[in-house]
């Protein structure tokens, strides 16, 4: 770590903690893919086998009721619409965007929450499975 954890105290009593990493020179091409004038983007190119799909899930996805969510609020509008075209066409998997304070998310369709499941289900390391609602 470049610098130590700090702390402090966030809205509803919660606590954020805050840190910096080190860069690394050999991880420069990646941010020069996934990054444009210090924004966020989903490269042209990108695509969502299964296993990233998974890990997208576990790392910041969730379940609610009958249909599961993956947090995409740190891209702007067109890169989550291409996200949702990827979604649709190397799946066909429904998903639309969702208000979540004042940003949007994926929210996988109910529709098609099952598919989604099944897609990505054998990836899910067993700590994470409550994700799933298991």
């Amino acid at each position: 770590m470049k610098s130590p954890p700090k702390s402090r105290n966030g809205k509803n009593g919660r606590i954020a903690y805050r840190f910096f990493t080190r860069q690394h020179s050999g991880l420069t091409h990646l941010y020069s893919i996934f990054y444009r004038n210090k924004k966020k983007i989903v490269p042209a190119v990108v695509q969502l086998d299964p296993i990233i799909l998974a890990v997208w899930f576990m790392d910041d996805g969730s379940k609610s009721y009958k249909t599961f969510y993956l947090n995409s609020q740190q891209f702007d509008s067109s890169s989550q619409q291409k996200l949702m075209r990827l979604l649709k066409y190397q799946y066909g998997i429904s998903s639309a965007l969702n208000r979540d304070k004042q940003y949007y998310r994926i929210r996988i369709k109910q529709d098609s929450a099952e598919k989604f499941r099944k897609i990505i289900g054998d990836y899910i390391i067993p700590s994470m499975r409550y994700k799933l609602g298991e």
